[in-house]
């Protein structure tokens, strides 16, 4: 019988994910095969969901016990724009489950849906029968039942959760979540914020009620935990602290290029489990792929309000932005006089890009949120959709937003004066400068 031990020590006694499946039998007659529960605070340090929550859970016999409640949601993806959802436990997405390599974890699913349901453990090591896939390793969970999942945590890592029945609909409508595997040992330096986003992508034409899961192409709304700036919470971070950011993505079909400002990071975990230190990439964008799970590190040392993105720059968009005309340069001269003779207020828009729309502040088509944006410290923000701000500061009041940065004197762009055109002898109205030997 296994009550502690290292890692290592569970590795190299306990049977393999494939062996010693309880699937026959009732959990009380398996073989216990499993570590001492880990806990919060003593064995790993709790992931922070922003905009999202955590599945609670209590201890049976020496096993986590967790329960799953498969139901229609109405989310709210920003302010002005909800949509009837399916999800888990109340939340689009699901809550994020947290244990520790070598727990055993009890999953109990009920289906309150009105049509069958299961649940894979994406990239999670276990035995056949508890992976999930509806007709595959099991039958469906009928709509009214609860079924029973257990198995043994041999690994550790930032893993995910989704139906696998009829998925086009179900993950489409928002059944997924994260599971994160904390290490019973862990490797590398210690970090002091761990902080966990699942990225998704929706249909949801303007005026509607629901998403639209047979949608294949034109997503047009883009989301970090299920919210789309400005309905996104900023990660709040200690400036020195270290910070891990974990990253999976459950989109029905694009990959995405996560950009962070201001740091270099490297990628230390994979869906897979720890990325060995000779292997991590220093990097400024980690690429995501559909169905895939990466985490960074990186020392929060410079303070500010530092963007955190897709760099997919059509996922930084919210849905009012798709089915616009493209009148880029279009010069309509009298044509806006003649128009409000029929139409009062008529306003030629787009002709020079999209950015002022939301700072218009114009009425939009009801249940639709702006292409972009919201008020800034310093001017409106022209982004949407898949974005977020990592707020680093010298001082925090707990987890509170601490608001806008106040840029030291000096380290703020704005408008050159005069005075330092004419020292550095810029001439505003002379041709822009070529360097010689470039092309015209």
């Amino acid at each position: 019988m296994l009550l502690g031990g290292s890692a290592a020590h569970a590795r190299s006694e306990v049977p393999g994910p494939h062996e010693g499946s309880a699937a026959s039998t009732s959990p009380r007659q398996a073989r216990q095969d499993w570590l001492r529960p880990g806990m919060p605070g003593r064995d790993y340090r709790p992931v922070v969901v922003p905009n999202g929550s955590k599945l609670p859970w209590k201890v049976v016999d020496g096993a986590k016990v967790f329960h799953l409640v498969a139901e229609e949601v109405e989310h709210e993806f920003a302010p002005g724009l909800k949509a009837s959802c399916w999800g888990y436990n109340g939340r689009v997405h699901g809550p994020t489950l947290e244990a520790v390599e070598g727990d055993r974890v009890r999953i109990y699913v009920t289906n309150r849906l009105p049509a069958p349901t299961t649940v894979h453990w994406h990239g999670i090591l276990l035995p056949n029968g508890m992976d999930g896939v509806g007709g595959l390793n099991q039958k469906a969970i009928p709509p009214g039942e609860t079924f029973q999942y257990e198995f043994t945590l041999r690994q550790s890592g930032t893993n995910m959760y989704h139906s696998h029945h009829d998925e086009m609909t179900q993950i489409g409508l928002g059944m997924t979540g994260m599971f994160v595997i904390h290490p019973r040992r862990p490797t590398g330096p210690r970090v002091d914020r761990d902080f966990v986003i699942l990225l998704h992508e929706w249909r949801i034409d303007a005026g509607t009620s629901r998403p639209n899961p047979n949608e294949m192409t034109d997503f047009n709304v883009l989301t970090m935990n299920a919210k789309a700036f400005p309905g996104t919470e900023p990660l709040v971070v200690r400036q020195g602290e270290r910070v891990r950011i974990r990253l999976g993505n459950l989109s029905p079909q694009n990959h995405h290029p996560i950009h962070l400002h201001g740091f270099h990071f490297r990628i230390t975990e994979t869906d897979a489990g720890r990325v060995p230190e000779s292997a991590q990439q220093p990097e400024t964008t980690v690429l995501v792929p559909v169905g895939s799970a990466r985490a960074i590190e990186f020392v929060a040392d410079a303070p500010g309000d530092w963007a955190l993105h897709c760099h997919m720059t059509h996922h930084m968009m919210n849905q009012m932005g798709h089915g616009s005309p493209n009148m880029i340069g279009v010069k309509p001269g009298a044509l806006d006089a003649k128009v409000r003779a029929l139409l009062p207020g008529y306003m030629t828009m787009g002709q020079s890009g999209m950015a002022r729309m939301g700072e218009m502040g114009m009425p939009v088509p009801s249940n639709s949120i702006p292409m972009m944006g919201r008020q800034g410290k310093h001017d409106y923000i022209t982004m949407g959709g898949m974005f977020t701000v990592l707020k680093v500061r010298e001082r925090l009041d707990g987890d509170k937003d601490p608001g806008w940065y106040d840029n030291p004197p000096g380290t703020l762009a704005q408008a050159a004066s005069t005075d330092a055109l004419r020292r550095d002898g810029i001439d505003v109205e002379a041709p822009a400068p070529v360097e010689p030997g470039s092309p015209a």
